[in-house]
C-alpha cells in the first residue's frame, strides 16, 4: 500500500507571564535572521501591554486566555487559514482527521468575523435539517456568535451523542431568520461513495481528504469495476464538488491512483531550497481507463490538487465550474502539551506549475447548473480571492472569485453530473475524443 505521511513539525513552548516576552524571542530557530531592534522594541511593546492588561483591567483576567488570544491574534492576521489551536481543539483536529468526530457535520468558515457554513456533510443532522452552502450562523442556544473565533464556534457545536443545540441562520435575501434545532450524532465521514452511472460508468463522490480516503477510493474502484465487468466498463467520473479539502498526502494518494507517472504537486515555501515535488509511482488503478472530474466553487484545496493534477497530466477532463482557488499549505505544528499552531507555510503548484490561489482550476467544459430562483445570488461562493486577508498568488497578478457551488438534490436534474455521462458515452458534441490514457511528463 502507497502512503505519505503528514508532516508534523515538532517544538516545545515554554512561557511565563513575566517573562513572556524574553522566552518568546530566545526561541527563534538557530537558521533564523537575528530580529532588529525594532523588533525587539515591539516585543518589548507587548510585554507592557500585557502587564498592564493584568494589573489593571476592571477585572482580573484569566492569563493563559490572554497569551491564547494574542497568539491567534497574530495568526489570523497572517491570512485566514493561519490560527491558534488550544489543546482541545488540536486533539478534536485529529479526531476530524481520521474521519469520525461528535457534532452536527457543517463544513465552516470564519468570514468578516462570522460564521459561514462552506458545506453541509453528506447524510448528517445538518443536510437533513436544509442548512445550505453560504448560510450564516448567528446565533448557538441562544448565544451571539459575533466576537468568537471560528474554535470557539466549532466547539459550542459539538457536544454529547444526543443532546440537542439550536442554531439561528441568516440566509441572504430573506428578511427573517431561520431557527433549527438539531440533535448531535456520532459523526462518521464516508469519504467516498460510489454507484454505477448508465450501466457502464464508475462514479465516485469524494466529499473529503482524511484518513480514509484513499483506501475508500480503492476499494469503490475494486467494486465497481468487478460489478460492472472490466471490459464493459468506459470510464470513471470523480466528482469533487463541493469538497472542500483535507489532507495534503491523501490528495496526492488519490492523484496517484489514477496516474503511472508524472509530477502531482509541487510545494514552494519562502525558502527556494525547500520546495518539494510529488511524483506518481507506476500502477493507474484505473487500468487507463477515461476520467472525468467535476469541480465546482465549493471544491477546494485539496480536491483542487487532484482537479490540477489530472487536467495538467492530460489524464482527465475537468467540468463544470471554476473551484475556490485555495492554493495554500498549512502545517500542523504541535506546541508540546501546549496546542498547536497551523501556520500556512507553502503554496502549491500544479504539474505546469499553475498557482491557484485566489484563482482556482478553470473546468476544460464549463457546465452551469439551473439554479431555483429562490436560491439565485446565494449560490455563488466568493472564493479564495473575496476572503478579507487572503494570501496572493504569488506573482499572477490575476485574481478570479468563486463560482456557483448548487448541486440539485434531484439527480435528474443534476446537469454536470448528466454531462459528463454524456461525454463519456460520446454524445455531447464537445466529447470529440475521450481523454488520452498515457500520462504526459
Amino acid at each position: 500500500m502507497r502512503r505519505f505521511s503528514l508532516v508534523l513539525i515538532g517544538a516545545a513552548v515554554g512561557a511565563g507571564t513575566a517573562t513572556l516576552v524574553s522566552q518568546t524571542a530566545l526561541l527563534s530557530s538557530t537558521n533564523a535572521v537575528a530580529a532588529s531592534a525594532e523588533t525587539y522594541r515591539q516585543l518589548s511593546l507587548f510585554g507592557d501591554v500585557f502587564e498592564k492588561v493584568r494589573t489593571d483591567y476592571v477585572e482580573r483576567p484569566e492569563e493563559s486566555k490572554l497569551i491564547e488570544a494574542a497568539i491567534n491574534g497574530m495568526l489570523t492576521s497572517l491570512d485566514p487559514h493561519s490560527s491558534y489551536l488550544d489543546a482541545k481543539s488540536f486533539r478534536d483536529m485529529q479526531v476530524q482527521t481520521r474521519g469520525e468526530f461528535g457534532g452536527l457535520g457543517i463544513e465552516v468558515t470564519m468570514e468578516e468575523g462570522l460564521v459561514k457554513v462552506v458545506t453541509p456533510i453528506d447524510d448528517t443532522p445538518a443536510a437533513r435539517a436544509g442548512i445550505l452552502a453560504n448560510d450564516i450562523i448567528t446565533y448557538i442556544d441562544d448565544e451571539p456568535v459575533q466576537g468568537l473565533n471560528l474554535n470557539q464556534a466549532v466547539e459550542k457545536m459539538r457536544g454529547p451523542v444526543n443532546s440537542s443545540v439550536r442554531l439561528k441562520i441568516q440566509r441572504k435575501d430573506q428578511k427573517d431568520p431561520i431557527e433549527v434545532k438539531l440533535t448531535r450524532e456520532t459523526i462518521r465521514i464516508r469519504p467516498v461513495r460510489a454507484q454505477v452511472e448508465g450501466d457502464d460508468v464508475g462514479y465516485l463522490r469524494v466529499t473529503q481528504f482524511n484518513e480514509q480516503t484513499y483506501d475508500n477510493l480503492r476499494s469503490a474502484i475494486d467494486k465497481l469495476t468487478n460489478d460492472i465487468g472490466p471490459d464493459k466498463l468506459k470510464g470513471w467520473i470523480v466528482d469533487l464538488r463541493n469538497n472542500p479539502g483535507g489532507l495534503l498526502d491523501q490528495a496526492i494518494m488519490v492523484s496517484d491512483a489514477f496516474l503511472e507517472r508524472g509530477e502531482i504537486v509541487s510545494t514552494r515555501s519562502r525558502n527556494a531550497d525547500e520546495t518539494q515535488r510529488f511524483n506518481a509511482k507506476a500502477g493507474d488503478l484505473t487500468k487507463g481507463k477515461p476520467v472525468i472530474v467535476l469541480i465546482n466553487g465549493g471544491s477546494a484545496s485539496a480536491s483542487e490538487i487532484v482537479a490540477g493534477a489530472l487536467q495538467d497530466q492530460k489524464r482527465a477532463t475537468v467540468m463544470g465550474t471554476r473551484s475556490f482557488g485555495k492554493g495554500s499549505v498549512q502545517t500542523i505544528i504541535p506546541l508540546g502539551g501546549n496546542g498547536a499552531v497551523r501556520l500556512t507555510t507553502a503554496r502549491y503548484y500544479t504539474p505546469s506549475g499553475r498557482s491557484i490561489q485566489a484563482k482556482g482550476i478553470d473546468p476544460d467544459i464549463e457546465v452551469q447548473q439551473d439554479i431555483p430562483d429562490e436560491l439565485k445570488g446565494k449560490d455563488e461562493t466568493k472564493g479564495e480571492a473575496g476572503l478579507r486577508g487572503h494570501l496572493t498568488n504569488g506573482g499572477e497578478k490575476e485574481e478570479k472569485g468563486g463560482s456557483s457551488a448548487y448541486i440539485p438534490p434531484d439527480r435528474s436534474k443534476d446537469k454536470q453530473l448528466i454531462a459528463a455521462v454524456e461525454y463519456m458515452h460520446g454524445l455531447r458534441k464537445d466529447a470529440a475524443s475521450a481523454p488520452p490514457t498515457k500520462v504526459q511528463n
